[in-house]
């Protein structure tokens, strides 16, 4: 079997610098391609040098709200400098109502900025949303969207508004946190997506499995627990046994679901 992870974040520094022993172990375990994603602009770079360096990696570029106090005035301007540097995605973006303290004001100016440059080179942009359903859907019924398609990060948003969600493009990644016991709610939600519009996700270094699902177990330099890249095909595993699908009809068809959406780039 293949597997494509949707969305990671390889570059993180919790990482310590194990990039290169990460992928390797990810090649052996059967991972073909992963997308990672930059959130903003000081690990742009980080991002692109993995692309260079290794062909596993798909980069993905995009100032995330958690981070848009710390944009520059040419931030944008940048983002097309890495968007042309070399084929890539744009992401990680969205809108957040849930983190605390975290401000509202300019998430939607930067998050349509992002995504008309998505719509205007048609390339596929990885969402973030928490707490936003609603107001996101709004936003990408109103405005210009890439005709690829676009990703629905961890899509933990209402059943109901999956249709909808569909109707204009979306694709839906399941990450292994949702395997957790408590999220039976979250995985519900998967038996209502599309069957050609359904990915797979580490999300790693978050979003860790179930402790019994874990494979890789890594921890950060700090001593706290770490996804490990490597433990995607247990998500897609987990993922099957709760659909009642074989893991290989599975794999087969998230992989055609993400080469539609990613194999351009």
């Amino acid at each position: 079997m293949n597997f494509y992870d949707a969305h990671n974040h390889l570059q993180d520094d919790r990482f310590g610098s194990r990039q290169k022993e990460l992928l390797a172990v990810c090649e052996k375990a059967g991972i073909k391609k992963m997308v990672v994603n930059g959130a903003c602009e000081s690990d742009w770079p980080q991002v692109l040098a993995l692309a260079r360096e290794n062909k596993m990696v798909l980069p993905s570029f995009g100032c995330h709200p958690w981070y848009l106090h710390e944009r520059t005035p040419d931030w944008l301007t940048n983002l097309e400098k890495f968007l042309d540097a070399v084929p890539s995605a744009i992401g990680e973006i969205g809108l957040d109502r849930w983190k605390p303290d975290l401000s509202y004001d300019g998430q939607e100016e930067a998050f349509l900025a992002q995504l008309h440059l998505a719509a205007e080179r048609n390339l596929p942009v990885s969402i973030h949303c928490l707490q936003a359903w609603g107001r996101m859907l709004e936003l990408l019924q109103k405005n210009p969207r890439p005709q690829c398609g676009f990703v629905l990060h961890s899509f933990g948003g209402p059943v109901e508004m999956v249709p909808a969600f569909a109707k204009l493009g979306a694709y839906f990644s399941f990450p292994g946190y949702f395997l957790q016991a408590r999220k039976l709610k979250q995985r519900e939600t998967f038996r209502a997506v599309p069957a050609d519009r359904l990915l797979v996700e580490t999300d790693a270094p978050d979003q860790l499995l179930p402790v019994e699902k874990i494979l890789h177990p890594l921890t950060g330099a700090d001593g706290s627990p770490l996804n490990h890249p490597a433990n995607l095909p247990t998500v897609y595993f987990g993922l099957a046994e709760f659909l009642g699908e074989k893991p290989e009809s599975l794999a087969a068809r998230v992989e055609e679901n993400f080469l539609r959406l990613f194999g351009r780039l």
